[in-house]
C-alpha cells in the first residue's frame, strides 16, 4: 500500500466489508427487533483485566473536530468469541448508531474478542466516546435479547465491554498507512488466519477491490503501541 493518498481513503470509504457491513443504513433498522430474552444476565464478579486498566489509567483522549480516530475496543473476557459468534447484531449497532450520528470507517477488522477501526468523524464533530457507548450498549442489548446469557459485574451492570479503549489521533498520511497495515495484518498477528485474506470481517477485501492493495499482501508485525497487550 503506498502512503494513503485522500484519494485511496475516499475509494475505501463507504464500502461494505464482507460479513460486516457497517455501512449503508437503512430506515428502521429492523435487525435490531430479535425476540424476548430467554434468560437474565448472570451475575460473575467480573472485573476485567487488571493489566489492561493499569496501562490505560492516566490516558487522556485527544478530540480533534473532523478527526481520523484509530481504535482498539477489547471485550472484558479475553477468552470469549461473542463478536464474531453475534456479527450479525454487531453489524446492526454499527448501523444504528451510523444512522443517527455518521461517521466514516476507513479501515476495520473483527476478531472473536476485539476490533480495531479507524473513523473519520464530520467537520465540526469530535464524539467518538458517545458513538463507542452507543455501539457498545446497542451491541449488548440485542445479544440480551437474543437469549444469550451475558455475565454483569458486582453493580449488576452487563459486563461485556472493557469499560476503557484505546484511542489514538491519525496524524499524518503515513500515520494513517501505518494503522490500516496493522488493522489488516491483525488477524495473521493473533493466529486467527495464516493469510490476511483468509479473514472475512476485514476492510483488506475492499482494499483488494479498490486496487489499493494486492490479493497476496503479507503485511508484517508491527510493535509499536496500538492498545493491545502483548
Amino acid at each position: 500500500m503506498e502512503s494513503g493518498t485522500n484519494l485511496q481513503r475516499a475509494a475505501v470509504r463507504h464500502t461494505a466489508i464482507p460479513g460486516f457491513h457497517p455501512q449503508g443504513v437503512g430506515r428502521g433498522c429492523k435487525g435490531l427487533k430479535p425476540q424476548q430474552p430467554r434468560s437474565r444476565c448472570a451475575s460473575s464478579g467480573l472485573r476485567g483485566n487488571s493489566r489492561y486498566y493499569s496501562f490505560m489509567v492516566n490516558y487522556r483522549r485527544n478530540f480533534v473536530p473532523g478527526g481520523t480516530y484509530f481504535f482498539t475496543v477489547n471485550l472484558r473476557d479475553r477468552s470469549s468469541s461473542f463478536l464474531t459468534e453475534h456479527i450479525g447484531l454487531l453489524r446492526a449497532a454499527f448501523r444504528v448508531v451510523k444512522h443517527k450520528q455518521p461517521f466514516d470507517v476507513d479501515a476495520i477488522v473483527i476478531l472473536p474478542e476485539h476490533l480495531h477501526a479507524i473513523w473519520t468523524l464530520p467537520q465540526g464533530d469530535a464524539d467518538y466516546p458517545g458513538r463507542w457507548r452507543a455501539i457498545k450498549s446497542t451491541f449488548t442489548r440485542a445479544v440480551v435479547k437474543s437469549g444469550v446469557v451475558v455475565k454483569c459485574n458486582e453493580k449488576r451492570e452487563y459486563a461485556l465491554w472493557q469499560r476503557r479503549y484505546w484511542e489514538h489521533t491519525i496524524a499524518d498520511e503515513d500515520d494513517l498507512r501505518r494503522h490500516v497495515d496493522y488493522i489488516h495484518f491483525n488477524p495473521v498477528k493473533h493466529g486467527w488466519a495464516k493469510q490476511v485474506a483468509d479473514w472475512p470481517f476485514s476492510s483488506f477485501h475492499q482494499y483488494v477491490q479498490q486496487g489499493i492493495l494486492p490479493t497476496d499482501w503479507a503485511g508484517s508485525e508491527d510493535n509499536g503501541k496500538f492498545g493491545e497487550l502483548p
